[in-house]
């Protein structure tokens, strides 16, 4: 028992001792390591954080960056708070091997802009605060690195727009949900929003019953509200604002080799959308070896395309494909876009033609290709009656005789 003892506090000594300067470290027996340093005069990130730290708190501190790698040490870090510090830069590597950090504090500090591809070196992460700061634009790419983000606070930022790619990430369509959405908490408020029918989807959507997303404060406040050609959008055009929807003619097509198809979709919402034609995938048939070897970039935006609005709300285009080739087959996608959100429509094209044989059919002899004229085809055979009466009756032996005419009756 003494030993044991004996033991703890040596370990106790050892770790007060590799404690940072200007910080307090905590811990137990059974109690995750704390490290808290909020010390008034600290500029800098300190170095010698115990490795086995799993919350990390540097709070009302004068320390103004965050370096490449600053806590590549810290892989058991799960819940790092740098908060109202002076914090102006976070470098893009700033989060490498935070492998199990669950929760990111940033707020309260002077950012104007945030490395949101630095989230993917932090794969649990499910808490981000990034509220009191100054960003003053959301990027469409950070879309691609929230899906696991259930806990964003944006509010009391500089915030303008919201990109379409946040709202189909927090409000996926039915036929895109893998499985059950999860629950996601946003703070929006406190920002200069620009009132269009981003906005007003999101504010809208998160009141419906059973929404995956729930704001923190419902109450946003719109500076302005421009629609897309510059005019200010009443509020009786924001209730109307209405996320497209695009229905191709046909989701598969079959056309052969050299021939002309079109290709068709139509669109409605509102704002009236806009459509784009993407080519995003090669065809994979058997029968086009020339262009897989040299094969183009996709996906890739069409230019060549017509589309009409015949009404408000409303729009329809059609792709020309003339003279099909093998590098016109694969799948065209439609994409429909406006102010409150995109969506999109896939058709696949599949070109038919002359197909590559693995090996060449047997040639047959020369007797067996040549037939004979018609001329002198030789005709079936009259079946002889007496001969199948012979088959018919085994037991006749003697055919009939046939008496002269000038034979006298008997």
């Amino acid at each position: 028992m003494f030993l044991l003892v004996l033991l703890h506090i040596m370990q106790t000594a050892v770790l007060i001792r590799s404690c940072p300067v200007l910080c307090v470290c905590s811990s137990g027996m059974t109690e995750p390591r704390l490290v808290q340093c909020s010390d008034a005069g600290m500029s800098t990130l300190p170095v010698n954080v115990p490795a086995d730290t799993v919350k990390l708190r540097l709070e009302k501190t004068l320390i103004s960056r965050v370096p490449r790698a600053a806590f590549y040490n810290l892989s058991e870090l799960r819940f790092l708070w740098l908060t109202y510090n002076t914090i102006t830069s976070v470098h893009p590597s700033s989060f490498v091997n935070l492998k199990a950090l669950r929760e990111l504090r940033l707020d309260g500090n002077r950012l104007t802009a945030f490395p949101w591809e630095g989230l993917r070196d932090m794969p649990r992460l499910q808490t981000l605060g990034l509220n009191n700061n100054r960003l003053t634009s959301l990027p469409a790419h950070a879309a691609l690195f929230l899906p696991n983000i259930t806990y964003l606070d944006l509010s009391s930022n500089r915030l303008t727009m919201l990109p379409a790619e946040l709202l189909d990430l927090w409000f996926p369509l039915p036929e895109l949900q893998g499985g059950p959405v999860q629950r996601k908490i946003l703070g929006l408020h406190d920002n200069p929003w620009l009132c269009d029918c981003q906005i007003s989807m999101l504010t809208s959507l998160s009141m419906s019953v059973g929404s995956p997303v729930v704001l923190i404060d419902q109450l946003l406040m719109c500076s302005r509200s421009v629609g897309q050609s510059g005019l200010l959008l009443t509020q009786d055009d924001l209730s109307r604002c209405m996320r497209p929807s695009v229905q191709p003619a046909a989701t598969r097509v079959i056309s052969p080799l050299g021939s002309n198809v079109i290709l068709r979709c139509d669109a409605s919402g509102y704002p009236t959308p806009t459509l784009t034609w993407i080519k995003t995938s090669p065809s994979t048939g058997c029968c086009q070896q020339e262009f897989l070897q040299k094969p183009e970039q996709l996906p890739r935006i069409l230019e060549s395309f017509i589309q009409e609005s015949p009404r408000v709300g409303v729009r329809w285009s059609i792709i020309s494909l003339n003279g099909l080739s093998y590098k016109d087959a694969g799948e065209y996608r439609c994409q429909a876009r406006n102010m409150a959100g995109i969506s999109e429509a896939p058709i696949k094209l599949r070109v038919m033609g002359i197909t590559r044989l693995s090996r060449f059919p047997k040639r047959k002899s020369q007797k067996t290709l040549s037939k004979p004229s018609p001329k002198y085809r030789k005709r079936p055979r009259t079946p002889d009656v007496y001969n199948l009466k012979e088959k018919e009756s085994p037991n006749i032996t003697n055919a009939p005789t046939i008496l002269p005419n000038n034979t006298p009756d008997i």
